[in-house]
């Protein structure tokens, strides 16, 4: 690669001159393209629930649980490094790869090897041959990291979201011809190739960036250091997201784990994908304006505030109606999941929330600070599940529920504001508007269904009044507190920021 295209493949300087106005259209083409992509797979979820039985789900779920702790050992925390450091070269960036591809080979070997053990452990032999398949989805994402943090850091955020929605598409497409011609579970297994498997002819057909052959770069120790410490934390939050699975599946079997992975999935699918773009444009934007303390107190402040005024009330209806829901888009053999989908909800109140915070973290390079909050948060999470999982999958999940706003939530905004310019009194003011919001959302709903709606309403159709009920009640909550009132006047004028005529973002 010539020395001026990979100059021009890792600038940024170009970017600082309308920062604001690329973080507010790159939100915009980010969060709307998310919606597309969260689409995409709850429609996954819908359509393949009723064409697999739950034990197929909770089979696939017994690896994807192990899988999606060692994704972020395969990473090593270097794609946040390459999008943090604004003056990264291209030795250093080739460094980052070759260490990514040789991780992921690594990992898929060691994997390979361990699947009779991993199918010893579940009792379930059939997880030993989906265990080998899985392992190529190693191979293939370690190829990608660098290439994907590239598309970030250049703020490219069309590329990055046509990849990523390509990727899912394939792969619901693949997995409904698999399931149709009766091959059962293996249709996930093909499912969760194609995935990786786009990502990677994607990143490299739009990031023309190439990297050097292996060689030491400077610089590359502090990169590695940094990335340590994200994959610290990246492993923390991993292990408390599947040691529930993980478990479960040990102790109860897949047709049991089936239940709670896809009510998981139903919960924790949109909070997932929503963290994708609040890092993606939320990272490059306050790293930016990290050494501006008033202004980056404001930018974050915004962004921590919309998104709870977005999340708290849909999370209160979601838990008030999750009979409704289930019934829906799982059809009645799935009802014994409503219950985990009701507890789920009050889950999706803190989670997004913590994951935000963990922006201040990143954008401040505060590594080791986030990778000690990431251990605290794990031991929580581990006491949550350990204490529920001889009682079942629902006393896991309100295990979980109870012990994440009681003390995860609580804890981790602590930790995350000792330092740095938002304090940790900026945030609760902050929750006030949405969790009166959430508040008034539930109580709408539940006199809808207790008080107004017959006991043999269609579920469709008290569903839909349900959310309209719901927004009215929130929006005029948000409406009624001055500080929603300002936030939502800000948002008109973020509104009026993209109608502005700007140069047009390369894709």
């Amino acid at each position: 690669m010539k020395p001026s295209d990979a100059t021009k493949a890792l600038a940024t300087d170009h970017l600082l001159a309308d920062i604001r106005g690329r973080s507010v259209r790159g939100g915009a083409i980010t969060f709307g393209a998310q919606a597309g992509k969260v689409i995409i797979q709850l429609a996954s979820i819908v359509v393949l629930v009723r064409m697999l039985p739950p034990g197929a789900f909770g089979l696939i779920a017994m690896v994807a649980a192990l899988s999606s702790v060692l994704d972020f050992v395969k990473e090593l925390g270097l794609s946040a490094a390459t999008i943090r450091k604004t003056d990264i070269d291209h030795a250093q960036v080739s460094a980052l790869f070759w260490i990514n591809v040789a991780a992921g080979a690594l990992i898929a070997a060691l994997l390979f090897l361990a699947a009779p053990l991993i199918a010893d452990f579940y009792r379930v032999p059939a997880v030993a041959s989906v265990t080998r398949w899985l392992a190529l989805s190693f191979l293939m994402s370690g190829l990608t990291v660098q290439h994907w943090a590239l598309l970030r850091r250049q703020m490219r955020f069309t590329a990055a979201i046509c990849v990523d929605i390509g990727g899912d598409l394939a792969g619901l497409v693949v997995a409904v011809a698999l399931a149709l011609a009766g091959a059962g579970y293996w249709a996930l297994v093909a499912q969760r190739l194609t995935v990786p498997a786009i990502a990677l002819i994607g990143s490299w057909s739009l990031c023309r960036w190439r990297p050097s052959w292996p060689r030491s770069a400077a610089g590359v120790r502090e990169l590695f250091a940094f990335g340590a410490s994200v994959t610290g934390v990246n492993l923390a939050g991993a292990l408390s997201r599947s040691i529930d699975q993980v478990l479960i599946g040990w102790a109860w079997g897949p047709d049991v784990l089936g239940l709670y992975e896809r009510a998981v999935k139903l919960l924790l699918t949109p909070i997932t994908n929503l963290a994708v773009p609040l890092y993606a444009v939320g990272l490059p934007m306050l790293s930016r304006i990290a050494h501006q303390d008033e202004r980056y107190r404001r930018a974050f402040g915004e962004l921590f505030e919309n998104l709870a005024m977005a999340i708290l009330p849909c999370a209160a209806l979601l838990a008030v109606t999750a009979d409704w829901v289930v019934h829906i888009l799982f059809g009645a053999r799935w009802e014994a999941a409503a219950p985990l989908v009701a507890w789920f909800a009050a889950t999706a109140v803190f989670l997004p929330l913590v994951q935000t915070v963990g922006l201040l973290y990143l954008s401040q390079n505060r590594g080791p600070e986030m990778l000690r909050a990431g251990l605290v948060d794990l031991a929580l999470c581990v006491a949550a599940v350990a204490a529920g999982v001889h009682f079942g999958a629902v006393a896991v999940a309100a295990a979980l529920a109870v012990v994440g706003i009681g003390l995860r939530m609580p804890i981790g905004f602590w930790l995350a504001t000792r330092r740095g310019a938002v304090c940790f009194g900026d945030l609760w003011p902050a929750l006030v508007p949405a969790a009166l919001a959430a508040l008034a959302t539930g109580g709408a709903a539940v006199t809808l269904r207790r008080f107004l709606l017959p006991a043999a309403t269609p579920a469709l159709a008290g569903l839909m009044l349900a959310i309209l009920v719901a927004a009215t009640a929130a929006l005029a909550t948000y409406l009624a507190v001055p500080r929603s009132r300002r936030m939502l006047q800000g948002l008109g004028r973020l509104a009026h920021d993209l109608r502005r005529r700007q140069p047009a973002l390369k894709a």
